[in-house]
């Protein structure tokens, strides 16, 4: 029998994890990352679901969005995960799972938690020692928050736009707060 779907309140963010099954890598070129950003664009485009921050790490994805609908959420990360993993097992030659079950999603209810749960997204691949500033890891919605960079994915939530109403000036806002991050 197949589970239920979560019912996510409206309009309130999330902020989703989902970890590759025994901490495995679920990317393992940069195609994989490309291939599951594009997903996660189309199928958030058709379920609503509004992207504010990312970071795919080798093993592991974190969202923060926001959706229109109860089950939006559910349904996007249902059929990423349908996608993704048929993908990634042919291009690898392997079957099975690749996800350690179902996604987790936690609700942002406080909005100055929020700004707090970007920097913590966008600093995952620091944290992790892969690279030593977040904007040299090109697989986060960093490029797009912090250095401006275009993006079709990303819808900046209201807490995150009102850093400033200059756009150059909120990035140059966001850079010092994500700043202050690293060097705690």
């Amino acid at each position: 029998m197949a589970r239920s779907l979560r019912n996510i309140t409206p309009g309130v963010p999330q902020h989703i994890i989902q970890r590759g099954n025994n901490r495995q890598r679920c990317f393992m070129r940069p195609q994989d990352f490309v291939t599951y950003l594009n997903y996660l664009k189309v199928y958030s485009s058709i379920e609503h679901v509004e992207i504010h921050a990312w970071v795919l790490m080798p093993n592991h994805v974190h969202i923060l969005c926001t959706a229109k609908n109860e089950q939006a959420i559910s349904k996007m990360m249902q059929s990423i995960g349908r996608r993704y993993v048929r993908y990634f097992n042919y291009m690898h030659e392997r079957t099975g799972t690749l996800w350690e079950g179902r996604f987790k999603s936690f609700a942002v209810e406080q909005e100055e938690y929020l700004l707090e749960l970007y920097r913590y997204i966008e600093l995952n691949p620091v944290r992790a020692n892969i690279v030593q500033l977040p904007e040299h890891y090109q697989w986060s919605s960093y490029v797009v928050n912090g250095l401006g960079k275009n993006s079709s994915l990303c819808n900046p939530h209201d807490v995150y736009t009102r850093l400033s109403k200059n756009s150059e000036r909120r990035r140059t806002s966001y850079r010092d707060f994500v700043k202050q991050g690293i060097e705690q």
